[in-house]
């Protein structure tokens, strides 16, 4: 939640009428922040609920101090188990059934939980998740696109904005931006179309072929 749009909304409806949670349909776990609590931990996304528990902890497993980032990892009170999705890798869990759901973040001195960045590439826009894969799977139909990279970068309405990185097809002339609007927009839900769309000669990739999205990000954020 951008702390602008959590400002003006406690302004809006009071404090004391907004609630802000976080958790997952996995289960592993919940917090919650009221809007007056949130005023005096600005940023923070609560301390967990019903007797659940969240400690951040380091590669190797153990407790980072107090304003360190590390992996958090929540235990549900009660919960003999997790419920991961259909199909998907079995979740990450640690000593005494701690489970991730692949963020980054830290607690202060109070418990109070803080985010910092995915673990991984997904993309939070506006609350939703954005997969890249997908949306790169949709700019790559168009017959002007060799290869694309889709990254999030910091946006002060959206928390992060979904920004395309394509590498032009031989032979092809560019198209507009909004024929790839379109394109995406037959195949995916608003808020996975891109909000820009950049055009570069080469994208990078390392010798096994992995797209380095990590560095695009830093480029453009330092720029």
């Amino acid at each position: 939640m951008p702390p602008a749009v959590k400002r003006g909304w406690i302004d809006l409806v009071g404090g004391e009428h907004l609630y802000e949670g976080y958790g997952g349909s996995e289960g592993f776990g919940n917090t919650v922040i009221r809007g007056d609590e949130w005023l005096a931990h600005p940023g923070s996304i609560g301390r967990p609920i019903d007797g659940d528990e969240v400690v951040a902890l380091d590669a190797d497993g153990a407790p980072v101090p107090s304003g360190s980032i590390g992996e958090l990892y929540f235990r549900r009170a009660g919960a003999a188990e997790v419920n991961p999705y259909v199909g998907a890798p079995a979740p990450r869990r640690r000593a005494g059934g701690f489970t991730t759901f692949g963020d980054l973040g830290w607690l202060d001195e109070h418990g109070y939980v803080y985010l910092s960045d995915r673990r991984t590439d997904m993309i939070v826009t506006g609350g939703v998740n954005v997969y890249p894969a997908e949306v790169e799977a949709a700019l790559l139909d168009h017959a002007a696109v060799a290869d694309v990279a889709v990254i999030g970068l910091p946006d002060d309405e959206w928390g992060r904005r979904v920004h395309a990185v394509l590498e032009p097809a031989p032979g092809h002339p560019l198209p507009a931006d909004d024929e790839l609007v379109a394109l995406c927009r037959a195949r995916l839900s608003r808020q996975k179309v891109p909000k820009a769309f950049e055009w570069v000669d080469a994208l990078p990739r390392d010798q096994a072929g992995k797209l380095r999205r990590s560095a695009l990000a830093d480029e453009r954020i330092d720029s």
